[in-house]
């Protein structure tokens, strides 16, 4: 595991004799904390990009310390945000790694990477990468559904991030593929009551998101089987905020059915508190609906 770097400093490492042609946008908000670990991390390439949200701590001056580049764009989403650091941030490669401050790659992702990037075609569009949500000093595998394929190694070229509610989809040109060695998230990183502030603003974000697509879209129930766990999971999705008590169901199915007790403590604790924010977002669906908000 890749240990924390000190507040505001980088640890120092030594650079790799050969870098990888590969670009690494990093999204950061008031992150001096969990940077030095991220970026540390980075050495297999030379072109890392921070992208600063106007933070109000040493969230600049720290990523400039650890060799990173750093611009400031307001956030709105964080597919604008991805979208504006490949177009606009002056990456120096065709091939983009994005991450957030708390997510760190380990040097085994670092080897598949490589060995992916070796292997594309002119088609290639993109690959999805998976994690490892961290918490309580714990993997908490079963907890966290593992594993959840995101798209963060594209081709700027041929991807296009769309904002779909707290999370993101995309357009791409090509094919896309999966790289099987996971990173590690460190979403608790900043503590509970952090955890707290940010999941009950992701929360709205959702709800709105939700009542647009129950007023536009029924259920692809062909797509409940499709082959590619990314379309199956999409819908699954979409399916779930139709039934009934889905905060408890949810529980149900992280804590029993993916057995999150044998996470131990740490298992529970997370199974709650993913009930706890969807119920934060049924609340708020029902406040849109009734319009007051």
């Amino acid at each position: 595991m890749v240990e924390q770097g000190t507040s505001g400093k980088c640890p120092e490492i030594a650079p790799p004799v050969n870098h990888l042609p590969l670009s690494v946008v990093v999204l950061a908000k008031n992150e001096e904390e969990n940077l030095p670990r991220c970026l540390s991390a980075l050495s297999f390439t030379n072109d890392v990009l921070v992208i600063d949200d106007f933070s109000n701590d040493q969230t600049s001056l720290v990523a400039e310390q650890c060799g990173a580049r750093v611009l400031k764009h307001r956030f709105t989403s964080f597919a604008d945000q991805r979208n504006w650091g490949q177009e606009n941030g002056g990456v120096k490669y065709n091939w983009v790694l994005h991450l957030d401050a708390d997510e760190v790659v380990t040097s085994a992702l670092v080897k598949e990477i490589s060995s992916k990037l070796s292997e594309c075609t002119t088609d290639s569009a993109g690959f999805y990468l998976c994690f490892k949500t961290m918490f309580m000093e714990k993997w908490v595998r079963r907890s966290a559904t593992f594993p959840v394929w995101i798209l963060r190694l594209v081709n700027r070229h041929r991807v296009r991030f769309l904002a779909r509610g707290h999370g993101e989809a995309y357009e791409y040109h090509g094919s896309l593929g999966y790289v099987r060695e996971p990173f590690l998230h460190y979403n608790f990183s900043k503590g509970l009551t952090h955890w707290f502030d940010k999941h009950n603003r992701y929360s709205m974000i959702e709800a709105r998101s939700c009542v647009q697509e129950f007023g536009r879209n029924g259920i692809k129930w062909r797509e409940l089987f499709a082959g590619d766990p990314v379309r199956r999971r999409k819908e699954l999705k979409r399916l779930s905020f139709r039934f009934p008590f889905r905060p408890w169901l949810k529980f149900l199915y992280m804590y029993v059915l993916r057995m999150g007790f044998l996470d131990g403590f740490p298992g529970l604790t997370y199974c709650t508190l993913q009930a706890i924010y969807e119920y934060m977002i049924c609340l708020k669906i029902k406040e849109i609906r009734r319009g007051s908000v």
